[in-house]
């Protein structure tokens, strides 16, 4: 079962969200249409396969707006849902539940769509031993919300931020003059907690890294042939993390190469919204 993230980290999204869509006169088309006690009991259903995440986000909407709202998860985050089934039954004051209905969905749709493509690349590697994990290219203000949907979907999560591990890529080993000063910085610099990852983009860099026993390798966009030239010369003494050209067509090939985690930024950049709607009944 993934662990929830807090009610108390999500709301302030929520909230944000909310605002966005209320504008400045709240929902003038419920406030001109429905009577102010009117309740309405609906559903959230899939219309399509897929995997669920952020049913917090939903429940939450409503909540804001019609605190007495009853919110029912008929199905966990992590669930696969096929077209049809219910995802939560919601009874709320009719006003209220519709104007948080994109809000909801919006959230719910984008999450889910995250964890379902997760899901994909990690069926599409299962039985190699590779692990699939996320990178930072995630939509602003919705980082802590898609990497959660990432692990509902099965994935790793990179870091978080610039400040939870040490990141050596292309431009600071070019700052630096070299793979193996950069290394030697960050080794100097690092606590004793925190681990040193460099990108590296050719075999010969990965042989200057070596000697510096980073505790994981980034093999930016090297060949098939390569990554198993890397794992042969590493032989199990690294994390290898293989990056770049990584799509549903190729994952498998990488990962039979031996590296045990290959990342993929499309798991949050390019994720379709799996869509969900709300339903009267």
């Amino acid at each position: 079962m993934i662990a929830p993230i807090p009610d108390l980290l999500i709301q302030p999204v929520v909230a944000a969200a909310l605002a966005e869509d209320l504008g400045r006169a709240g929902d003038v088309t419920a406030q001109a249409c429905i009577e102010a006690h009117a309740r309405l009991s609906t559903v959230f259903a899939a219309r399509q396969n897929g995997v669920v995440a952020g049913l917090a986000c939903a429940r939450l909407a409503v909540l804001a707006l019609d605190p007495a709202a009853t919110f029912e998860a008929m199905v966990r985050d992590g669930d696969e849902v096929r077209p049809g089934e219910v995802l939560a039954k919601v009874e709320a004051n009719a006003r209220a539940l519709l104007s948080a209905e994109r809000t909801a969905l919006n959230l719910l749709g984008r999450l889910s769509g995250v964890a379902t493509l997760t899901r994909a690349y990690v069926d599409a590697v299962a039985g190699t031993g590779a692990r699939i994990a996320d990178t930072r290219k995630t939509t602003p203000g919705l980082r802590h919300l898609e990497k959660y949907a990432v692990r509902c979907g099965g994935g790793l999560n990179h870091r978080f931020g610039l400040d939870d591990a040490i990141l050596i890529k292309d431009n600071h080993v070019a700052a630096c003059g070299g793979v193996g000063e950069a290394l030697k910085r960050a080794r100097a610099a690092a606590g004793h907690l925190m681990k040193i990852e460099v990108e590296v983009d050719s075999l010969a860099q990965l042989e200057e890294a070596l000697p510096h026993r980073p505790d994981v390798i980034m093999l930016d966009n090297f060949s098939l042939e390569d990554l198993r030239k890397a794992v042969a010369m590493t032989g199990g003494g690294v994390t290898l993390e293989a990056s770049g050209g990584v799509n549903l067509q190729t994952v498998r090939g990488i990962a039979e190469t031996g590296v045990q985690v290959i990342s993929v930024g499309a798991l949050t950049h390019s994720a379709s919204v799996l869509d969900i709607g709300l339903d009267a009944v």
